[in-house]
């Protein structure tokens, strides 16, 4: 579990001067909801929430499949810091299929980091261990989800999968991102759909 291997990743997602050429067509920071019609099995009844989405391709973290809960001194210790006493728990989640040793935390925006991207001014991801530690102390974000791995796309592939009805996209919503009720997420998600056709 590498959580610091994902900040190049992360970092492409920030690059300078992106922002005036993607702002038209970036799904960064909306919700990607597979439809009942989705083929690859890795997907079915996923909800990802979008990072980056630009010309170069696609990168989120599915949010609703937790697979277990772990004590942050644990992650910690993984990480190679032998001696915390952090406490508290958190819910592990698997964030895709793309590198599933490397870990994520999706936050609330108001927590900043070395390494955190802010996605929508609501949201934010950070692969800083350091957020662990604070998580730890009692000094991190208001809200968090854990998850290793992540979902990418090369150029061109997501949206051929959006013209394919593969998916579908709904705002993101931090009341649904951090309620917790992770198994009737995606449920949730295709009735907010249907209320609004």
């Amino acid at each position: 579990m590498v959580l610091a291997l994902a900040a190049a990743t992360l970092l492409m997602a920030a690059r300078p001067g992106d922002e005036e050429k993607d702002e038209a067509v970036s799904l960064a920071g909306q919700f990607l909801v597979a439809t009942p019609q989705m083929g690859d099995p890795r997907f079915a009844e996923t909800v990802i929430l979008m990072v980056r989405h630009d010309e170069t391709g696609a990168f989120g973290i599915v949010i609703n499949r937790p697979v277990e809960t772990r004590s942050l001194a644990s992650l910690l210790e993984a990480l190679g810091d032998k001696d915390s006493d952090a406490k508290g728990e958190v819910r592990i989640y698997a964030g895709g299929p793309v590198e599933p040793t490397t870990g994520f935390v999706v936050h609330s925006a108001e927590y900043h980091q070395t390494g955190t991207i802010n996605i929508d001014g609501q949201v934010a991801v950070t692969s800083n261990p350091a957020v662990l530690r604070d998580m730890g102390a009692g000094k991190g974000p208001a809200q968090t989800l854990v998850a290793f791995g992540y979902a990418g796309w090369g150029p061109g592939q997501l949206e051929n999968e959006l013209a394919q009805h593969a998916w579908f996209t709904e705002p993101e919503d931090p009341k649904l991102l951090f309620d917790g009720d992770a198994a009737s997420l995606w449920k949730k998600a295709l009735d907010r759909r249907s209320q609004s056709l």
